[in-house]
């Protein structure tokens, strides 16, 4: 039994509120849990009615139905919730769904609201789903605690939604049902004062019904512990996620690598590394848990898709969303060729996607071969409905594939409703319309791949000794950074002028000369960096246009070539998060930037930059020699170690500049620590 029973699977129900006057959300309340198979108390201490089953308290009611409701569903307002949730929890209720909004969302004294609230669950141990929330559904139960229209209609079946707004919770509800998929569980948090998302993740992970989920976050207040929950989560059942806030600039740092990230893109970050399938709004959310609900891939780092088209035009439409998306649809063998030869006319397209010309009668035979293929791992099928030519969804069910199946079929709205209903029914997930077949097969396709990443063990080494708590210079950040083992450039710190002469003889050929000044982290703002300086004239010139320093750093110049920016810095609600970004404007102007939460594998790490949109830079592209990635993996991975150091806040390196060998050097370093009486706090806010 899971901490939630008492609020999911409940023997009996107090409704607080409960009213017998229609439009009241009391009324409504007591309606719609009309179909609960068990005892379903109505309370209301303001006009309480023997004769008509309404109870002046919760005792009363339990006394007289002879059992104590596990579960009590609050329809009364805000001020006076706290109290009657204290006097349940006292005759020995364990749950509560409060519906009633004017807590905290709404200011003033609703915060002396959901404090009084609050100190209720800490002093009786009552769990609350809520407050400001329109309620959760179990159709399996026959328990619909919501007072929505509608709601008790839905049907039961595999899929759950966990969202943060209990009218999102009903929308994909209600989205499912038209997609022909029934709902295990469906719930709202509201304000989430004491039930979160994570709490719902967890109480599924031990729900053997649940085939898929679908999970709407607005905000992440728990960070790692949500994501600790979606991870143990899809090591049975696949989770879709989809994050509202793409829009808002959240405050992620005062550093330069902090302001290249969002929390909207850094809480993605955190659900897809702990294993989520990332959506853009709700209607894909439902194409996706609709198709994972049916089909679940082996894990496969990159799983290859074959298409079989019955009309050129709609195929390609599926080819070319696919492909734009970086999903493999790869040629098919000589073998797999010959034989669909046999199957179709000469003039068809025969080589991935696989035109049929339309509807065929062996269509059947044509995607068992292309199932069949060594590089194909999903099937697709796009056709028209078309009963003269062919029974297309007799067609699909009778395959005997040897991969998972994905059809998208059209035609007369009614009939293409039920085919696609009846090819869902058998195991076949099945979209309307090109763009929701892509969905579909992405969500197949990136859920093999989360897998595979997940399976990679994640290890940290040795963290470097620190310096002492307060400001850190450039050399002395290098110098950590060389204990990681990290290239910097040679160098010499320089007391005056003089030895940085000394340096310049020393060190040869081209310098930087740089104020080394702990309290300035962006030097070249003051002047503080001058750049090719070959002899002492021009080293003398530099100096005169350099404000005063405690001291001076003298570099050897690295050669040109493209750089990168490599930084990490503590989250306040994920703790440590790594960023990659191009190097110059890019990464700022056009967010050209790849996150992950540390500590983090090799292969997340050897997957940043192919993220990036300017990754071409740094492989090769015109010529250049290819920044080398084993290198490049070492330093990301060396970085997330180092943020593992409590007493580390963040850690930038900008430029971090691939050489000619491909190997990289870190030509600039911040480094700055956190406050000791900062420090072995919790990274969740």
């Amino acid at each position: 039994m899971t901490a939630l029973e008492a609020l999911f699977a409940p023997r009996a129900i107090a409704v607080l509120g409960a009213s017998a006057t229609p439009g009241k959300l009391g009324a409504a309340m007591a309606a719609s849990l009309a179909s609960f198979p068990g005892p379903v108390m109505k309370v209301n201490s303001g006009r309480p009615d023997l004769d008509r089953g309404f109870f002046p308290t919760v005792g009363e009611a339990a006394g007289s139905y002879g059992i104590t409701p596990d579960l009590v569903v609050s329809c009364i307002p805000a001020a006076v919730t706290a109290d009657a949730l204290r006097e349940a929890a006292a005759v020995g209720a364990r749950a509560a769904l409060v519906c009633a909004g004017g807590f905290a969302e709404a200011g003033g004294d609703g915060a002396l609201h959901q404090q009084a609230l609050t100190e209720v669950v800490r002093d009786t141990g009552i769990r609350v789903l809520g407050a400001n929330t329109s309620g959760f559904l179990v159709p399996h139960r026959r328990l619909t605690a919501s007072f929505v229209p509608g709601a008790p209609d839905l049907e039961p079946g595999p899929v759950a939604v966990v969202a943060a707004s209990g009218g999102v919770n009903h929308a994909l509800a209600f989205a499912l049902a038209e997609a022909g998929v029934g709902l295990r569980l469906g719930v709202g948090l509201g304000n989430s004062l004491d039930v979160t998302q994570a709490d719902v993740l967890r109480h599924l992970a031990e729900d053997d019904g649940v085939r898929a989920v679908a999970l709407h976050v607005e905000t992440a207040a728990e960070g790692r512990r949500l994501t600790e929950a979606v991870r143990r989560l899809t090591d049975r059942v696949p989770v879709v996620a989809l994050v509202v806030g793409r829009s808002d600039i959240g405050d992620f740092a005062r550093s330069h690598t902090g302001a290249l990230a969002t929390s909207w893109r850094v809480t993605r970050t955190a659900l897809r590394q702990a294993g989520a399938v990332l959506v853009d709004d709700e209607r894909d959310l439902v194409d996706a848990v609709t198709a994972l609900s049916r089909v679940r891939l082996p894990a496969h780092p990159r799983a290859g898709v074959g298409l079989v088209t019955a009309q050129a035009g709609p195929g390609l439409l599926l080819t070319d969303d696919l492909r734009s998306h970086g999903v493999q649809v790869p040629p098919l063998v000589e073998r797999t060729v010959k034989e669909l030869r046999e199957l179709l006319p000469a003039l068809t397209y025969l080589n991935n996607p696989v035109d049929t010309g339309r509807p065929s009668p062996t269509i059947t035979q044509i995607v068992e071969r292309v199932s069949e293929d060594p590089g194909i791992d999903v099937t697709a099928v796009y056709g028209l409905l078309e009963p003269t030519t062919v029974d297309l969804p007799a067609a699909l069910t009778a395959a005997r594939t040897a991969t998972a199946l994905v059809a998208v079929v059209g035609g007369p709205v009614e009939q293409a409703r039920r085919t696609r209903r009846e090819l869902g029914e058998a195991g076949i997930p099945c979209a309307a319309t090109p763009a929701s077949g892509s969905v579909m097969v992405r969500a197949l396709v990136e859920d093999a791949a989360a897998r595979t990443r997940l399976e990679a063990v994640v290890t940290t080494s040795d963290a470097p000794t620190l310096p002492p708590p307060g400001p850190v210079d450039e050399h002395t950040a290098k110098g950590v950074l060389a204990d990681l083992g990290i290239r910097t450039p040679v160098r010499r710190v320089c007391a005056d002028p003089a030895a940085a002469h000394a340096a310049l003889d020393e060190l040869g050929g081209s310098v930087v000369v740089k104020i080394l000044d702990a309290d300035i982290l962006h030097k070249t703002e003051v002047g503080g960096v001058q750049v090719g300086i070959r002899t002492h004239e021009e080293l003398d010139e530099a100096l005169a246009r350099m404000p005063v320093s405690p001291a001076l750093l003298v570099e050897q110049m690295a050669p040109a070539g493209p750089e990168l920016i490599v930084g990490v810095r503590r989250d306040p609600v994920f703790g440590p998060v790594l960023a990659l970004g191009a190097g110059g404007t890019a990464a700022e102007i056009l967010g050209d930037v790849s996150l992950r939460l540390a500590p983090l594998s090799e292969n997340e790490a050897h997957a940043m930059l192919d993220e990036l949109a300017t990754r071409q830079l740094f492989l090769g592209a015109r010529g250049a020699t290819p920044v080398d990635r084993a290198r490049l993996t070492h330093v990301l991975r060396a970085l997330a170690s180092l943020a593992a150091d409590d007493a580390v806040a963040e850690c930038e390196i900008n430029p971090l500049r691939v050489l000619p060998d491909g190997d990289v050097v870190a030509l600039d370093a911040v480094l700055l620590l956190r406050d000791p009486r900062d420090q072995g706090g919790s990274d969740d806010a």
